[in-house]
């Protein structure tokens, strides 16, 4: 069995959670917390991958940013990057599929904060940085990890947008687009041993998910 698919979906996994994880936290704060009007609209756009079908994302990714669109064609020509068929395609189309995945838990636990300790930074004149640091992001650590767990599951779980955007490259081939191709190709034994790994894998994800959740439930009701 070919190992290959594994590591390019744990490459990708680990590298949208990554970006996600440090790009996720100021904008679930601005989210949360900023009282601009045009917050919802800002708001409803990033949160439209939880409904919209990975394959209309992937087809207009290529269209707004495959070789033959204007904003493709200059950042292949200004930095040699191809995004189509390529992995820093398929990461850049998984960071915008997964991000409502990684703000929804952690907007909800900034809005989750009780307003007393909100107005008590304020009193204390804690600049927000130093709110954030120290005060908001350790209430908020299990949805933080929440929100990591469930950007994690969903990007190995990906299929059509990585195969939209990827192709099949060997670059580009995870291991949800070789279990169809080796289905396809009816190598069974194949298929059952990528499968069981994602199964468990899986399995696993979705555990802690449970555990962090009831433990959260708990202290709540503590």
């Amino acid at each position: 069995m070919d190992f290959t698919p594994f590591y390019v979906t744990f490459k990708l996994a680990c590298l949208t959670t990554s970006i996600l994880f440090v790009i996720g936290i100021p904008i679930a704060y601005f989210l949360a917390f900023s009282k601009w009007r045009g917050k919802v609209f800002l708001e409803s756009i990033i949160l439209l991958p939880i409904v919209l079908p990975p394959t209309v994302l992937g087809f207009y990714f290529l269209i707004f940013l495959g070789p033959k669109s204007t904003v493709g064609h200059f950042i292949e020509s200004t930095f040699g990057i191809t995004l189509a068929f390529s992995f820093p395609g398929i990461l850049l189309g998984s960071i915008i599929f997964c991000t409502p995945f990684m703000l929804t838990p952690i907007i909800n636990g900034f809005r989750g904060i009780p307003k007393n300790l909100i107005e008590s930074t304020i009193l204390l004149n804690k600049s927000r940085v130093n709110a954030l640091w120290y005060v908001y992001l350790p209430i908020i650590r299990k949805a933080i990890l929440n929100g990591v767990l469930l950007t994690f599951a969903h990007t190995i779980g990906e299929f059509g947008l990585v195969l939209m955007i990827g192709g099949k490259m060997k670059d580009t081939n995870v291991a949800s687009v070789a279990i169809y191709d080796e289905m396809n190709a009816m190598n069974y034994d194949t298929v059952h041993s990528y499968a069981i790994i994602l199964l468990i894998i899986s399995f696993i994800l979705i555990f802690f998910l449970n555990l962090l959740t009831r433990k959260s439930n708990r202290s709540n009701l503590a």
